[in-house]
């Protein structure tokens, strides 16, 4: 099992183990059970998210895997969001052996809160990334600048609904390395069920305006928990996204998605 795979396997491991351990002294609360699936709220926050893709689409023997740590600190009306991938790519068929690992584009997003209430919360602001992958074969190998837009409702105490929407687009870096220019799309649901536990789903869908517009639509079915331990909120979650429509080379076609959010 490589590095990443052993990240996930601790991830399940923890979130088993949490699962129904709220403190009995300071249990969450349901302010703070709406806001752990917040990503606009105005709190401290650390998050690890882990994403394995045992199939790519057109790629024989093709996989790969990221593990995410983001960290989210509000200033006044601005939230920053820091994220840093550590990336494994691999390929092995008959033809091809090919493995690369390392740090990948870290990426920031500063996050203007145009509204920012209990049931409601829209905020837009500039998205970067930068070329600081390690090796060939992880990163994008560019610079890019775009912008990004999140929206986020709680409709009915028990729903809460929302999207993040990127755009960039290269504005420099390795010319040997294909230009940057796409969108992701993030729809994300989440129906509470009670004592923390609930519901989710929060797919990703790239679309690669560099190249056809090739592009994956994942469907996320999963569930998670908030539970709070020692005055920090945790939020556990697993679910399988399944690739409904695929269409390029190295698209997904299935990937499971799990992690552990954590805000202070």
């Amino acid at each position: 099992m490589n590095t990443l795979g052993k990240w996930l396997m601790m991830i399940v491991l923890i979130s088993s183990v949490a699962w129904a351990q709220d403190s009995p002294k300071a249990p969450p609360s349901a302010e703070e059970i709406a806001k752990a699936n917040n990503p606009l709220a105005d709190i401290l926050a650390f998050n690890v998210h882990y994403y394995y893709r045992p199939r790519l689409n057109g790629i024989d023997g093709g996989m790969a895997n990221t593990l995410w740590f983001r960290f989210a600190m509000p200033t006044g009306p601005v939230l920053w969001r820091v994220s840093a991938p550590l990336e494994t790519r691999f390929i092995n068929n008959p033809t091809t052996n090919f493995s690369a690992s390392g740090l990948g584009d870290i990426d920031l997003f500063g996050a203007y809160l145009v509204k920012s209430e209990p049931t409601f919360t829209f905020g837009i602001g500039p998205s970067i990334a930068f070329n600081t992958g390690t090796t060939d074969g992880i990163g994008s190998g560019r610079n890019s600048l775009g912008l990004a837009a999140v929206i986020y409702a709680v409709p009915i105490p028990q729903i809460q609904i929302g999207g993040l929407i990127i755009w960039r687009t290269d504005i420099g870096g390795d010319d040997t390395r294909e230009k940057v220019n796409f969108i992701a799309i993030q729809p994300f649901y989440f129906w509470q069920l009670g004592k923390g536990v609930y519901f989710r789903g929060a797919p990703i869908i790239p679309i690669d305006l560099e190249n056809g517009g090739n592009y994956s639509v994942p469907l996320g079915i999963g569930v998670g928990k908030v539970a709070k331990i020692e005055g920090i909120v945790f939020n556990f979650f697993m679910e399988a996204e399944p690739s409904i429509l695929v269409v390029g080379t190295g698209q997904p076609t299935t990937q499971i998605f799990g992690g552990v959010n954590m805000q202070f």
